[in-house]
């Protein structure tokens, strides 16, 4: 088993160098800021996530089972429903991962 002091001395480590990564957008010049390249990672890398999310949900489904996946895909259908009908990505989320949840705890 590690000593108190290393396994003290790794936390630390640690949290310096995720406090480093999340302040590091923050301490970026202000002509940093305004490069295209800025521009476009803030714009795209939200939409990113959620697909990235997403696919690694989708890609997980097991279609040998009974079910083939069914609460998994309305869940996706609705999530991408409500997201073009009203725009707003927390509410559509939220309905979406509802709706997967309370199928997947229904036997049918």
């Amino acid at each position: 088993m590690p000593s108190t002091a290393y396994l003290l001395s790794a936390i630390a480590v640690t949290a310096a160098i995720t406090f480093a990564l999340r302040a590091a957008p923050f301490a970026l010049p202000q002509s940093m800021r305004d490069t295209p390249a800025v521009k476009f990672l803030r714009t795209a890398m939200p939409a990113g996530a959620v697909l990235i999310l997403a696919l690694y949900c989708l890609l997980k489904v097991d279609l040998g089972s009974p079910r083939h996946g069914l609460p998994e895909t309305i869940g996706a259908a609705v999530t991408i429903g409500v997201h073009l009908w009203r725009r707003n990505l927390l509410l559509s989320l939220v309905l979406g991962t509802a709706t997967c949840v309370i199928l997947s705890s229904v036997t049918f």
